[in-house]
């Protein structure tokens, strides 16, 4: 069993968010992963074994096990590139199967994960108000080109989009209230953005269910949200780029394609940098 310290959708030889990537024969138990997860600190650790002719994975965060994560399923897809060569890597999930891509590029490496489908619903007036209090906002503090939103793309997640930029920077919240509503709700984050353009968008993740206060790069976010966007008709020309942990020192960097398809797996796609364990 071997375990690699990866940064996911990095900028660069900066940013990215942490992953704990474990390969093995089989996977330990499911206590064994959580300690490990939990001794290895980063909001989750991705585990992997071989299954068929692609791998059969996990994923936890220091708190609990998730369904779904992707900067983990980018940082894996580097690590099986670099031991196998590049390719596409089928992935056999909890909910889904799934593939993701790992490629040299120069010095560095890159991954793509496709998704889970997208699906996108209506937030319930008693959730809306809940999450709007959590972060001290208002209801004149929301786009209202980008309604209020549960978007899924392999998990949960309340979308609140921001009016101003500055509202976004200032995000501020009580951890253990983020956790009991998110718990209550089975959000896996709360997702809050700003759209500098019809291509860019700005994105922070509160990942308080995870025992993690803020995520710099969230790739299972970043799927929901672009399945969200093709569900508006929202003219992304096939493609966006989200910035995420720029507010927190650590600027990520998200590259999306979005299918003609609605509700289709999306591509999310950045780099890899190796960390220091």
């Amino acid at each position: 069993m071997s375990l690699l310290h990866l940064a996911a959708f990095s900028d660069g030889d900066r940013g990215g968010n942490p992953a704990g990537v474990v390969i093995a024969e089989r996977l330990p138990e499911a206590r064994e992963m959580l300690r490990i997860a939990a001794e290895v600190g980063y909001s989750e650790t991705v585990f992997a074994a071989p299954q068929g002719d692609g791998w059969r994975v996990r994923y936890f965060s220091p708190a609990a096990e998730v369904s779904f994560c992707g900067h983990a399923t980018v940082a894996l897809g580097a690590a099986l590139a670099e031991r196998f060569g590049d390719g596409v890597f089928p992935l056999t999930l909890n909910q889904a199967e799934i593939t993701v891509e790992g490629r040299r590029q120069g010095e560095r490496w890159s991954a793509a994960l496709q998704s889970p489908p997208t699906d996108q619903r209506p937030v319930a007036p008693e959730l809306l108000s809940a999450g709007l209090e959590l972060f001290g906002y208002g209801p004149l503090d929301l786009d209202p080109a980008l309604p209020p939103a549960i978007v899924h793309g392999g998990a949960d997640h309340l979308l609140l989009a921001l009016r101003r930029r500055e509202d976004l920077a200032a995000m501020r919240y009580a951890m253990e209230d983020g956790a009991r509503l998110m718990a209550a709700a089975g959000l896996l984050t709360l997702l809050l953005v700003w759209s500098e353009g019809p291509q860019i968008f700005h994105s922070r993740n509160a990942f308080a269910i995870g025992g993690v206060y803020e995520d710099p790069a969230t790739g299972a976010a970043t799927a929901a949200l672009a399945g969200y966007l093709q569900s508006l008709d929202w003219p992304h020309g096939g493609s966006i780029t989200v910035v995420q942990g720029e507010d927190m020192g650590c600027r990520s960097l998200l590259a999306v394609e979005i299918p003609a398809e609605l509700g289709g797996s999306i591509r999310v796609a950045g780099q890899v940098r190796a960390l220091e364990p």
